[in-house]
């Protein structure tokens, strides 16, 4: 990687969620001019160790015997991984390829996700993942284990890809003033990424002089840098009134700070946070204040 050539990291496995990912990634290429580096990260050996008690009844032969045995399960079955991931690698590659994505490198580690991100990330303009990963597709009332680890430890801008992919000509920004929405509205002005976008600005909570300057500071930011808002002011519940607001908008992208101390700030990663990337079926751009 270099500091001069954008980087849009796409993180990769076998869930469902893979074209998504892909897609979404070629989006963000072509809008930032950047390659695109798909990264799969195998689980280490220790992660698929079989437990086993030597102890009890079992002689000593008997117990050199398994040990070696169980090494030989292990050593296969990481070849099998690094075929597979290999696999998941190359069909990756040929959907960016596919979307007119020239600039691809590949990468394949072994570890923890988040760990490698926090290697990579620093010359990554934006981490796009799926919301579920291979082993928590069956359970759609979970969100992927690595989503929160990545969303917390993440610096860079995480995109949380649903599993559809539709073209993204509306967004709507949850602000509520903090830093990390601070931090999104200025990234939506400035960056690339989603100009042209029609963007909306929402802020949930009563209808005062304090939430009429919040919103109207926000707007001004955007109205600088030429992007039309649409501003309002809901009530009710964040994870409630932001889905009816995208429900009613055929909104395509969320936009949102990824932590803070308020209600909206709290919808990512969290319980209400959960229960928002559970119910929400686009996209969702996520910003560490």
């Amino acid at each position: 990687m270099t500091n001069t050539s954008p980087t849009i990291l796409a993180c990769v496995d076998g869930s469902g969620y893979m074209p998504s990912v892909c897609a979404h990634a070629a989006w963000a290429a072509r809008r930032l001019q950047a390659a695109v580096h798909v990264l799969h990260v195998q689980a280490p050996h220790s992660a698929h160790a079989v437990p086993a008690d030597y102890s009890g009844a079992i002689g000593l032969g008997e117990r050199s015997a398994l040990r070696e045995k169980l090494a030989q399960i292990d050593e296969a079955r990481g070849k099998l991984d690094q075929q597979h991931g290999k696999l998941i690698l190359e069909q990756a590659k040929a959907q960016l390829m596919g979307a007119g994505i020239t600039a691809i490198e590949t990468l394949h580690r072994r570890g923890a996700l988040v760990d490698t991100l926090a290697e990579l990330e620093a010359a990554a303009e934006l981490i796009v993942l799926g919301k579920r990963g291979e082993h928590a597709e069956v359970a759609r009332q979970h969100l992927g284990s690595n989503l929160e680890r990545v969303v917390r430890a993440a610096q860079t801008p995480v995109l949380v890809c649903s599993r559809a992919v539709t073209d993204i000509e509306r967004l709507v920004i949850a602000y509520d003033g903090g830093a990390s929405a601070v931090k999104a509205v200025d990234y939506v002005a400035r960056m690339p990424l989603l100009q042209g976008v029609e963007c909306h600005l929402l802020t949930i909570g009563p209808e005062n002089a304090q939430t009429g300057r919040m919103l109207k500071q926000a707007t001004t930011t955007l109205n600088q840098r030429g992007v039309t808002v649409q501003a309002q002011i809901k009530p009710g519940h964040p994870e409630t009134a932001i889905t009816a607001y995208i429900e009613a908008n055929a909104i395509n992208l969320l936009v949102m700070g990824a932590y803070g101390h308020s209600r909206v700030r709290n919808l990512v990663i969290g319980s209400t946070t959960s229960l928002m990337l559970q119910a929400c079926r686009i996209p969702v751009l996520l910003f560490r204040p």
